[in-house]
């Protein structure tokens, strides 16, 4: 049973597609990704923790116990379960995670990424989730001791490397808890996937790569900004149900997203130090720890000469590039309107023929059914048959 729970940004959602679109060939290889649903997995992590979610949680009831049922009914093969926000569960749920799995030897995997591209990527997915929160307050709420707000307590119930792994492997030796790092920048692109696949007993398997998207792209700086002006505008309206399709899904990822031109989001250099020192105890923190290893625990530390690379401000990015962005959207968003369109009147089209067809249909059943009494009687089979030859 390999149970991956975290964290977030760190190519899970690439993985947990190639698994979903793999997943009744990896059962024929004696790997189950038990999923109806590509979602699946999340509304199990939903019920698990009951977390809210925008309202997707009144799907997720009794979905981590279905899941976990289905688990203890495999004698043999190998198990995955794959989401993100497992990450923060508490030692609570962790224990009942663990102990509804039944006799399955569990094995823990974690991927992660340094701190240092972790913190500008989770601003980001807050604003991709309908957060107004600058960068700056985004930055100052996670440096809070307390941990107290919202944005701090989820960010580092999902980042914490060493607190995450000492609430998930409760009596799980260190040999079953796999550590899967992702490559520093620069690396080849198919660096991360060789290693998940590895660390999952994938490489000898035969898995379909054809029409896998590549997972949860980023934003550009100016792209962010402008999300999150609109944001300002469209939080207050718009029901979350309405935000996923049309804001987080059709603007932000499949229409900014696009833009790779922009300048991507850093640390801020004002934290700098502060995270190098934080990224070096968790290093020191995990390595006497005995885990298996994928990859590399220098790869958390802070890159070398970040400092001296440029950092663009979200908070302050021209407005010349925010309109640039937002000229883009405006393109797309008409190319968008124009293509519902001509579907509607497609559709328009399609359900007046069938209106006619069935008027048509309506017409003709009083005949028929007088056709049919004519039928079962002799002398209305004689009418019927005087009623041919005049008609001929």
């Amino acid at each position: 049973m390999l149970l991956h729970v975290g964290t977030p940004k760190t190519g899970t959602s690439y993985l947990q597609d190639v698994l979903f679109h793999n997943r009744e060939s990896l059962a024929e290889q004696g790997v189950h990704y038990f999923a109806d649903r590509f979602d699946a997995h999340f509304l199990a992590a939903l019920d698990l923790m009951d977390l809210p979610w925008g309202g997707i949680e009144e799907e997720a009831t009794g979905a981590w116990d279905a899941l976990a049922a289905k688990v203890r009914e495999v004698e043999n093969g190998t198990v995955i379960i794959s989401h993100e926000i497992l990450a923060s569960a508490s030692w609570q749920q962790a224990k009942h995670a663990l102990d509804s799995l039944g006799d399955s030897e569990i094995h823990i995997m974690l991927s992660a990424r340094d701190l240092a591209r972790q913190i500008p990527a989770e601003w980001q997915e807050n604003v991709k989730h309908r957060s107004v929160v600058t960068y700056a307050e985004f930055l100052d709420e996670i440096r809070d001791p307390a941990r107290e707000g919202r944005i701090g307590s989820w960010f580092w119930g999902v980042q914490e490397l060493p607190d995450i792994l000492d609430r998930w492997t409760q009596g799980i030796p260190p040999e079953r808890v796999h550590l899967i790092t992702v490559p520093p920048p620069g690396s080849p692109s198919t660096l991360l996937w060789e290693r998940f696949s590895t660390a999952f007993g994938l490489d000898d398997l035969t898995i379909d790569f054809e029409g896998i998207d590549r997972g949860n792209p980023s934003l550009g700086v100016p792209e962010a900004a402008l999300l999150r002006e609109i944001n300002l505008a469209v939080v207050p309206v718009l029901e979350p149900a309405d935000y996923r399709p049309f804001v987080r899904e059709f603007l932000a990822h499949r229409t900014l997203a696009k833009r790779r031109d922009s300048a991507r989001l850093a640390l801020a250099p004002s934290i700098l130090p502060w995270v190098e020192s934080l990224s070096e105890e968790w290093v020191k923190a995990l390595s006497g720890r005995g885990y298996d290893v994928v990859g590399g625990l220098d790869e958390l530390l802070v890159p070398a000469g970040l400092a001296d690379k440029p950092f663009v401000d979200p908070d302050t990015v021209p407005a010349r590039e925010v309109l640039d962005a937002g000229v883009a959207t405006i393109d797309a968003l008409l190319q968008e309107a124009i293509r519902l369109r001509k579907s509607e009147a497609r559709l328009e089209a399609e359900v007046a023929e069938l209106r006619a067809d069935l008027e048509h249909t309506r017409s003709l059943v009083p005949k028929q059914r007088a056709r049919e009494g004519l039928e079962r009687r002799w002398w209305g089979r004689a009418v019927l048959k005087v009623y041919r030859l005049v008609r001929r």
